[in-house]
C-alpha cells in the first residue's frame, strides 16, 4: 500500500516546519499495515501521521 495525498501532504508541512526550526529528522518510516508514517525528530520527538494527515507527536 503506497501513502496517500493526505499522507504527503502533512509530511511535507511536517518538513517544512522542522527545518524552520533547525531541527534534525534521523529517521522517516511508513508503515504498511498501520497505513502510518512515523517520524524522529531531533533524539525526543516522534511524530506519527495517519492516512487522513492527522499528527501526533509524543
Amino acid at each position: 500500500m503506497e501513502p496517500t495525498v493526505e499522507h504527503l501532504k502533512s509530511f511535507y508541512n511536517l518538513c517544512v516546519q522542522v527545518s524552520n526550526l533547525l531541527q534534525t529528522i534521523e529517521l522517516t518510516r511508513y508503515d504498511g499495515r498501520s497505513q502510518r508514517i512515523v517520524v524522529l525528530i531531533g533524539e525526543t520527538i516522534q511524530v506519527e501521521i495517519f492516512s487522513n494527515g492527522e499528527q501526533i507527536i509524543q
